[in-house]
């Protein structure tokens, strides 16, 4: 058997682990694993001038037998002459109250008790025991739920904790009675926190001779042989029916975690880069992504940012549904205006103008559309331009004569355009937030509003047909949000011209007979 303490020591140097002086909590269950680690930590502490502290947690799920479990873990820091932190949290409760699967529960209860006491006793690094079969356990875990890169890379060899998906923004908003407080402390509070994992390198079956050699008599946990649970499952059953297709897939699999770490960081790094390039305005409620500059990115690189954005919204969010982002990149490569996709935990993203949105469903932040911010009437100088009221938006009218040559009926001909209709070298009715419409219907006063109740128009395309203007916005998939402000162009009778950067009204439209077109153009100055 190879010499555990040299092996370990070079992860430690080969990773950066720790260094000289640190205060180390170790993270002790009692198992074989958690015990080989703090033994050789032990060993280790002159030599790399290490202060330890040992953590136990009792989860409270199997009775006497973990009180026993403390009970051991105690006596055997007083041994070690160490100190020692032992809690309880009662993670049956946890998991029902926060509605969290019992493993799920556990592991939340767990780092948030470690970062408690490491926060308590000024130490920035918690020291697990996973081995290298747990590595090969969690790889394979993840691949079957449908992971991404970031899952299927398994565990690191250091990892800060502010990056793993917990309940809340902290680990340590959990207590010790399992409350999940409203009021949490939050990382930019506390110190940096790192978990090491100095045996993942390591076999099982290595730690577990090593513990015969050394005299040591671990704790047996009876639910590690209880199949019902997904990882055991894995290492009962699954694993050694793989291994007979392959005798080595565990290393198989955990070489395929240390490649795809690799590839999974150089993709990080293309992902900020986009980040920057993308995004125009980021806050804890909302991230705003430039349309035009988002759409330029690879395939990849449009998913990952919009998981980034759903992670930065939705901390405690572990696992991102697939369908969910290729929704969202199904409505965000159509650039609809108004076009929405729903994301996970009532997070929705929203297309605008020129930009996206992604944020919670509530969220009532208008685009950087021309939205109309007040609901008194705006009276629009034609020719001539008009600011919105609190707005960085202009409407700009000019008035435009067409020649007769333009619209006669011989030219209409050799066009090919029918009675009634612009003939096809005339500016089309609208493009964007952009109309041409005809100066007789149009009139001459003129004023932009917002809609007001029981507002009907004649939408171009439906050959005079009468709609409600809310019916319209519906069909439209203007947001609910922001139908109260979208600009209604109406004239001195109260008809209206158009519903601005959507649909102008059929009795405005350019017809044969149209003599002189008014322009309207929203610019953003």
């Amino acid at each position: 058997m190879p010499d555990l303490v040299t092996s370990v020591r070079h992860a430690i140097e080969q990773h950066n682990l720790l260094a000289s002086g640190d205060t180390v909590v170790v993270g002790v269950s009692g198992g074989p694993d958690s015990l080989c680690l703090l033994h050789i930590l032990h060993q280790l502490t002159h030599t790399l001038s290490l202060d330890l502290h040992i953590a136990h947690l009792n989860h409270c799920i199997r009775g006497e037998d973990a009180d026993a479990d403390a009970a051991f873990v105690g006596h055997m820091a007083a041994e070690c002459q160490l100190p020692v932190s032992v809690e309880s949290v009662d993670v049956p409760a946890l998991a029902r109250a926060q509605k969290l699967a019992l493993e799920e529960a556990a592991r939340c209860a767990r780092y948030a008790f470690l970062a408690r006491v490491a926060h308590g006793i000024g130490a920035r690094t918690i020291a697990l025991g996973h081995n290298a079969d747990d590595q090969t356990e969690t790889v394979l875990m993840h691949w079957l739920r449908g992971s991404g890169l970031a899952g299927l890379r398994g565990m690191l060899p250091a990892t800060q904790l502010a990056d793993y998906r917990l309940i809340g923004d902290w680990p340590t908003c959990i207590d010790r009675e399992g409350h999940s407080p409203a009021a949490a402390s939050t990382t930019s509070h506390l110190p940096s926190l790192t978990i090491i994992r100095p045996l993942l390198g390591v076999p099982r079956a290595d730690i577990e001779a090593y513990c015969i050699q050394h005299d040591l008599h671990p704790r047996f946990d009876r639910s590690n042989l209880d199949i019902t649970y997904f990882r055991n499952r894995l290492r009962h059953e699954l694993i050694p029916y793989l291994e007979t297709y392959n005798i080595n897939i565990r290393q198989v699999l955990r070489r395929s975690a240390t490649t795809i770490a690799a590839d999974y960081d150089l993709l990080r790094d293309q992902v900020q880069a986009a980040w920057k390039q993308t995004v125009r305005d980021e806050t804890s409620d909302s991230v705003t992504f430039g349309l035009a500059a988002w759409q330029t990115l690879p395939l990849s690189l449009k998913r990952s940012t919009i998981r980034e954005a759903i992670h930065r919204l939705r901390r405690g969010l572990r696992n991102i549904n697939f369908v969910h982002v290729e929704n969202a990149l199904e409505v965000t490569s159509g650039g609809e205006t108004g076009a929405q996709a729903t994301l996970p935990q009532r997070l929705m993203l929203t297309v605008g103008y020129d930009t996206f949105t992604v944020a919670d469903q509530r969220y009532r932040e208008l685009p950087d559309l021309p939205v109309l911010m007040t609901k008194e009437a705006v009276p629009l100088t034609v020719p001539g331009d008009t600011r919105l009221p609190a707005s960085n938006w202009v409407l700009r009218a000019e008035r435009v004569d067409i020649p007769p040559s333009v619209v006669s009926p011989q030219k209409m001909v050799a066009d090919g355009s029918l009675p009634g209709e612009a003939p096809p070298h005339l500016p089309p009715a609208m493009e964007g937030w952009q109309a041409s419409l005809d100066a007789a219907s149009v009139g001459r006063s003129l004023i932009l509003r917002p809609r007001c109740p029981g507002d009907r128009f004649c939408p171009l395309g439906l050959r005079g047909r009468s709609k409600r203007v809310n019916e319209f916005m519906i069909n439209e998939k203007i947001p609910a949000a922001w139908r109260e402000h979208i600009p209604l162009l109406v004239n001195e009778e109260g008809q209206i011209l158009w519903i601005c950067g959507h649909r102008p009204d059929h009795r405005a439209r350019i017809t044969q007979a149209t003599q002189e077109i008014v322009r309207f153009r929203f610019e953003r100055e």
